[in-house]
């Protein structure tokens, strides 16, 4: 009887695709395995087993499938059952989600290489008369190296299409075609180092020493190696000996080859923990203790509860506790964090606790630490607390016994692209719903999607009040700008109350935090002469001008150029910068404040693995005193001598053109506020602002949450927005203007057809082209009352048909579930 599998495959393709099997791997194979298969003409993929069956496909003969590369399954079956929840839900495709959940090492790809057919003499080719151009070219660089790759054929020839030639070649019998499978993950293997066997015993060691009489570096090595023996138990490495022996590599490798020495690996870890877990207690409040309670008794009544706790009022202390009790059942916990910058303060915190229980996933890690990592929670033996960015909700969990979501009003929880355009706050809860585990939604200023839920009864709900140890709420204030610079007392973009209150803490030897929400030196560089702005050849921006590499640089593509001196348009040299970003702020302070140290924290600083941790770590040592940065900073970080924060410009936040602007900025303001006065001392926040009387910002003043919640409530009502409205945003990309507008036109109608009023669109984005591709958005609004599935499969329909018109072919469509 055959037998068939069908393979989810990594390419954004509707379907599975069914592959067939030897009775052999058919015994051998269980669903969740990868195995490598052959795709189109060429390329072998790495797919997944998603059934195994014994029904042939119809419109296609099944190929065989080319080597299974696991004896145990690498998926779960709650993976599979996610990665269909998300397709179905965000409407994207299981082959989409396969190359996002999965390290990269784990998804071999096949890359074709040619080599020298074995019959055919390849030191004759120059007396071969029958050979072309193009033959004579690929044969003579086989001369030299004996495989080739497609990639350098393509340079070799200079041609993109070579394909013809390469099957002519092998049909002629000059070469064979291959596909070379890249098996990336390497294990990290240590090397160390043992006495030989045939000297074990106590006989032959007095030999041994003698022979070494007069080599006195490997006899002094020698010796070493007896005394680290009696010491310890435990192997001893290469690196360990030379250093305590005080020689070099070269001696132990003569001591190798005379056998005295043999080496031998072990497989190494590449993430380590090397403290011990401190025993240290961890007390709780009164007002901690009870919402531990409410959030256990919650849990009885609904899987998902919402913590709301103030800034600084200890909301860590009350995670740990719980997470101590899911451990002590032996279950996992996910902790979902949405910064990598906040994993780093977290991490120590854990670790101090838990020990090496805690491993860490997201993106700063190489590939290879990353599969380490999938591995310890597939196996679920080591490290049953991960803690991660929003792609730790893909590792394959065995036992999930709680999933906590730190600042989970946070924006990075949503992915937008590549797809899947996934919400890991709200994938999480059906992760959870999956292993029946509870999840938990902390923070201090909860979306009002989250918050709509617990006035719903959807969420159980508890909240924290007061600050840790009674401490003192910052007091915040409110500076108007205009007032300011109509009485002069402005300093480059600081007021003279900011400035005295950054002087006045420096004095008392305390930190400041600036926060200004754009980084770069300044925005804009404008001529004053015809006020023209460099632009983006790309993009529809003006270039932000750095000032530390002295660039002109565009945010959305990277194009970059030098700074320029005279006016592009008219030539004149009277130009200026307009705007400022936290590159001019640093500028400014460094300035004013010449003994003291100022460093920024944004996207241009943190680009290495550690960046975020150094910063961190030198700042909470108070080796910085003033430190700038973009809203990297406001998420849950814990500074204790943070007395002042100061935000540059509160403006830029409101005036933006988002329907969730106001609920942001509210957000964005409390957060950035609760880095200050963490201990006793009150802190203090100044707000920089032109429109000090602007609704937001007073409630920011007062901290009034429910009163923002009303009345944006009130405003999403009345506009037809989340939480009352889901939506749904379908964006078109095209390099040519004309055929999008006439491709999006059609849809929009199409989709009026059936959802009548409740199409907005197609209308450009703020930003409408980028990457030389214009952009254009149909917004589709889904009131309460009506069927998500079946306007789903609608909006589906809908781009389906859009897809099979042969003009729209080369536009391409993306569709956003839940696009906030």
């Amino acid at each position: 009887m055959p037998f068939f599998i069908d393979v989810i495959v990594p390419l954004p393709l509707e379907q599975r695709f069914t592959y067939s099997v030897t009775n052999k791997e058919h015994e051998l194979l269980q669903i969740g395995m990868r195995v490598a298969v052959p795709f189109g003409k060429r390329k072998v993929y790495t797919g997944i087993v998603a059934k195994i069956h014994n029904t042939p496909p119809i419109r296609y003969e099944a190929k065989p499938v080319e080597e299974l590369l696991d004896e145990t399954p690498t998926v779960t079956s709650y993976q599979l059952k996610l990665w269909k929840w998300i397709a179905d839900y965000y409407l994207c495709t299981e082959g989409e989600i396969l190359k996002s959940a999965l390290p990269s090492a784990l998804l071999i790809e096949s890359e074709t290489v040619i080599e020298p057919h074995p019959d055919y003499d390849i030191n004759t080719i120059d007396e071969d008369e029958s050979l072309n151009d193009s033959e004579y070219l690929i044969l003579q660089a086989l001369q030299k190296q004996s495989l080739l790759k497609i990639s350098e054929i393509t340079l070799i020839l200079d041609k993109k299409t070579i394909f013809p030639v390469i099957n002519a070649m092998a049909e002629k019998g000059l070469i064979l075609i291959n596909q070379e499978l890249n098996k990336q993950y390497k294990p990290k293997l240590q090397k160390y180092i043992k006495l030989s066997d045939h000297y074990s015993s106590e006989i032959e060691l007095p030999g041994l020493l003698d022979s070494l009489e007069r080599a006195k570096k490997q006899k002094q090595a020698l010796l070493k190696l007896f005394s680290l023996k009696a010491q310890t138990q435990k192997p001893i490495s290469v690196k360990m000996l030379k250093e305590e022996a005080g020689v070099s590599e070269s001696v132990i490798k003569s001591l190798v080859e005379k056998s005295i020495f043999e080496e031998y690996f072990i497989k190494k870890d590449r993430i380590q923990y090397d403290g011990d877990s401190s025993s240290k207690k961890i007390i709780l409040n009164e007002y901690q203790s009870k919402a531990l309670d409410d959030i256990e008794n919650g849990f009885n009544i609904h899987p998902v509860c919402l913590l709301k706790g103030v800034t600084s009022s200890g909301k860590t202390e009350v995670y740990i506790k719980l997470i101590e009790k899911v451990i002590l059942e032996e279950k996992q916990v996910l902790y979902l964090l949405p910064e990598i910058a906040l994993t780093t303060q977290l991490i120590q915190r854990l670790q101090d606790y838990f020990g090496d229980q805690v491993l860490v996933y997201h993106s700063k890690y190489s590939v290879n630490e990353r599969v380490e990592v999938y591995r310890h929670v597939l196996d679920g033996i080591k490290g049953k607390i991960v803690i991660g960015a929003r792609s730790s909700i893909f590792l394959p969990f065995q036992d999930l016994g709680l999933i906590v979501v730190d600042e989970s009003h946070e924006s990075s929880f949503k992915q937008f692209d590549p797809a899947p355009r996934y919400h890991a706050r709200d994938a999480a809860i059906v992760l959870a719903s999956f292993f029946k585990a509870k999840t938990l939604l902390g923070t201090a200023t909860p979306s009002v999607e989250s918050f709509y839920n617990v006035k719903q009864e959807k969420y159980a709900f508890t909240e924290l009040t007061r600050r840790f140890g009674n401490v003192v709420p910052p007091k915040i204030e409110l500076v108007d700008l205009k007032d300011q610079q109509r009485k002069q007392k402005m300093t480059g973009h600081f007021s003279e109350t900011l400035l005295n209150a950054i002087k006045e803490t420096l004095k008392e030897g305390q930190q400041v935090i600036l926060f200004q929400n754009r980084r770069g030196f300044s925005p804009i560089l404008e001529c004053n002469t015809c006020g023209h702005a460099p632009q983006c050849p790309n993009c529809d921006v003006s270039l932000t001008y750095h000032k530390h590499n002295n660039t002109l640089r565009c945010h959305y593509c990277g194009y970059h150029i030098a700074m320029q001196t005279k006016c592009m348009a008219c030539g004149s040299t009277d130009v200026t910068t307009k705007g400022f970003g936290t590159e001019q702020i640093e500028t400014e302070l460094l300035a004013m404040f010449e003994d003291k140290v100022i460093k920024r924290m944004d996207l241009d600083t943190t680009r290495g693995k550690y960046a975020y941790e150094k910063i961190i770590s030198a700042f909470e040592n108070r080796e910085i005193d003033i430190l700038v940065g973009t809203q990297m900073l406001t998420k849950g970080l814990d500074f204790r001598h943070v007395k002042l924060v100061g935000v540059m410009n509160a403006d830029s936040l409101l005036n933006f053109p988002d329907f969730r602007a106001h609920e942001r900025s509210f957000q964005l303001l409390v957060q950035v506020a609760g880095r200050a006065g963490r201990t006793d001392e009150q802190g203090q926040v100044l707000i920089q602002t032109y429109n000090p009387y602007h609704r937001i910002l007073q409630q920011v003043t007062t901290n009034s949450y429910d009163e923002m919640f009303k009345e944006q409530l009130d405003e999403r009502r009345h506009f037809k927005y989340p939480p009352l409205f889901r939506m749904i945003k379908i964006t078109f990309k095209s390099r040519d203007l004309n055929k999008m507008n006439e491709a999006s036109d059609w849809l929009a109608l199409y989709y009026r057809q059936i959802f009548t009023t409740n199409v907005l669109g197609p209308e450009f984005p703020a930003i409408s082209r980028i990457r030389n591709q214009y952009h254009k958005n149909i917004l589709i609004k889904i009131p309460q009352e009506q069927s998500l599935a079946k306007t789903k499969a609608y909006v589906k329909a809908g781009v389906d048909k859009f897809k099979s018109i042969a003009q729209f072919r080369a536009i391409k469509v993306v569709v956003n579930v839940d696009p906030y």
